[in-house]
Formats: structure tokens, C-alpha cells, sequence
């Protein structure tokens, strides 16, 4: 089988590909009519976020067997049409579960405690030990929105505190030892910090709105490192600025383009001007997956996968 590689991974992806009797071509530069051209010549090929894999360009793999997605989320593939061509469509969620968990609880202690706000004063040579401090974790309740991986992998992170973690999914009975599923009003009416760990689908677009926001009993801390475009980010500057949010760690953003590689297309948006200089913000460049560790487990989980299903 051919494989074409339109990302670069960990070698480790590459090399036990290659061992396994796979033919590995790689392409990171050329353009995504390029690659339409020489895409029947392939049996497979990996990718990260590179570009959109839509109808056309999956018409014109007439030869191709399985897509592989070096992480978590297949939004950049129009999986209904490739799964009515009987391709494959292989993610590694498996592979960046616990850097997103690890990063989820990093945003929210740093919050609590303002350690972005009082690092950077002590560097200016600010001490100011009453306007620093901070929250504790315990004795809080936590809603997380999706209960899959990643989630799954937040909770895991809350047993050592004194928390209650409630969770919240599409899926029935996904309860278990580190979270309890209650319906979405329930989490709304409970809960003091809101996690969100869901995929980009039509459902969560633009979930969290102005009318969501308002559903909540208290005001609340926001945690991001699902997807950006789930987060309507002029209704996140006006909870902020009315206190019904409390602060946001984000690492994913509205304005994110669809390859994860840039952030704007165009000039700064005003929503986002206001959040570089909120105290209670912080912010990070899409990496909560995005560990030394996870890229290498990443390409294993894929390698892993391939091997199971074609060798």
C-alpha cells in the first residue's frame, strides 16, 4: 500500500510504517490542487490540519482505503462522503488526551491563583501580596461539556482535589468513577467552572452564547482547549466585563484558521483586543495536545491503528 504523508509527525510514524511493508511518500509543501493530482496514485495518507479534505478532492482519490489524523478531531474531513466511499477514517484521540487534561488543570490553577497577572508584575518589580490573591480549587463544583477522551482525561486530573465534577454529553450512561452526568440545565444550575471538551460540530458551534451564558446560576470560570468556534467571543467580553464569567483560560480561539497554523486573516478583531489585556484571561496558542510526549504517542496510536486494520 502507498501512503502520502501531507504533514510532518514524529519518525517514528515513518519508520515502523516503513518496516511494515508500507510505502511512505512525503509532501509538506505542495499546494492542495497539487496533491489533487497525484492523489490516486495512493492507497492512504496522513495528515494533521494541512487543508480541508472535501468532496472534490476525495472524488479524485479513487484509489484511497483510510485517511489517518494525527490528533483528536476529524472537522476538516468530510467524513459523511468518506465513510459512503468505504474510506477509513482513523484519529488518535488516545494519543493527546493527557497533555490536554495536564493543560486544562494548568489554565485553571494559574487562574485561580493569577500566576500570569503576578509573574509579570514581580518582573517589574511590583510586590503586591493582597491584589494576588488567589481562589482555592476544593470544595468546587466542575461541569466539563463532552465526555469523551479528553474529558474523561480532565476528570481524571480533579481526583486529587476536593471537587465535584459533573459532566455533560450527547452520549447516554458515559458516567463513571471521576464524573457524574447530569442533564445541561442541571450543570448550568451547579457548577462554578465550566470545561469544555467537545469536537467542532454543528452543535457546538457557537455554543457557548450569550443566551448559554445567561443560563448559568453563578458566574463562572471558563476553560477552552476543545475548539474555538465553539466559543462566540464577543459574548465572552460581555460576560467578563458583567462578571457573569469570571475568567478564561483559552488555548483555542474563534479566529483560529482551519490548519491551527495562523490566527488571523485579517486585522485583530476588537473582542480580542480586549481579552491580550484582561488580568483574568489566559491565553495559549492551540497547544494543550501539544507535549513532547503526545506528539510521539500521537504517531503511535496511528501507526498502531494502520497496522490493525491492514496488515
Amino acid at each position: 500500500m502507498n501512503i502520502l504523508h501531507l504533514d510532518s509527525n514524529h519518525p517514528l510514524l515513518i519508520q515502523q510504517l516503513n518496516a511494515a511493508g508500507f510505502t511512505n511518500k512525503e509532501d509538506y509543501k505542495s499546494s492542495k490542487e497539487e496533491i489533487e493530482n497525484i492523489i490516486h496514485n495512493y492507497d492512504g495518507f496522513i495528515i494533521r490540519s494541512r487543508f480541508k479534505i472535501d468532496a472534490s478532492f476525495l472524488d479524485k482519490a479513487t484509489k484511497l482505503k483510510f485517511i489517518g489524523r494525527v490528533g483528536a478531531g476529524l472537522e476538516n474531513i468530510d467524513c459523511d462522503y468518506a465513510q459512503k466511499k468505504g474510506i477509513s477514517l482513523i484519529a488518535a484521540p488516545e494519543g493527546n488526551r493527557n497533555a490536554v487534561g495536564e493543560h486544562s488543570l494548568a489554565m485553571l490553577l494559574s487562574l485561580f491563583n493569577k500566576l500570569n497577572k503576578a509573574d509579570l508584575e514581580v518582573r517589574n518589580g511590583q510586590w503586591l501580596r493582597e491584589d494576588n490573591r488567589g481562589i482555592e480549587l476544593d470544595g468546587k463544583t466542575i461541569g466539563l461539556i463532552g465526555y469523551g477522551n479528553m474529558g474523561k482525561s480532565f476528570a481524571k486530573k480533579l481526583r486529587g482535589f476536593d471537587v465535584t465534577v459533573l459532566c455533560y454529553d450527547i452520549k447516554p450512561d458515559v458516567s463513571d468513577d471521576n464524573a457524574t452526568q447530569v442533564s445541561l440545565q442541571e450543570l448550568q444550575k451547579r457548577c462554578e467552572v465550566l470545561s469544555l471538551h467537545t469536537p467542532e460540530t454543528p452543535l457546538t458551534t457557537h455554543m457557548v452564547n450569550t443566551e448559554f451564558i445567561q443560563g448559568f446560576a453563578k458566574p463562572f470560570w471558563l476553560i477552552n482547549t476543545a475548539r474555538g468556534k465553539s466559543v462566540v467571543t464577543t459574548a465572552l467580553v460581555s460576560a467578563l466585563k458583567s462578571g457573569a464569567i469570571l475568567g478564561a483560560g483559552l488555548d483555542v480561539l474563534e479566529y483560529e484558521k482551519a490548519s491551527f497554523e495562523n490566527l488571523f486573516s485579517n486585522a485583530m478583531p476588537e473582542a480580542f483586543k480586549y481579552l491580550i489585556v484582561s488580568e483574568n484571561v489566559l491565553l495559549s496558542p492551540h497547544v494543550a495536545g501539544w507535549t513532547i510526549e503526545s506528539k510521539e504517542k500521537l504517531a503511535q496510536t496511528i501507526v498502531d491503528k494502520i497496522k490493525a486494520q491492514f496488515c
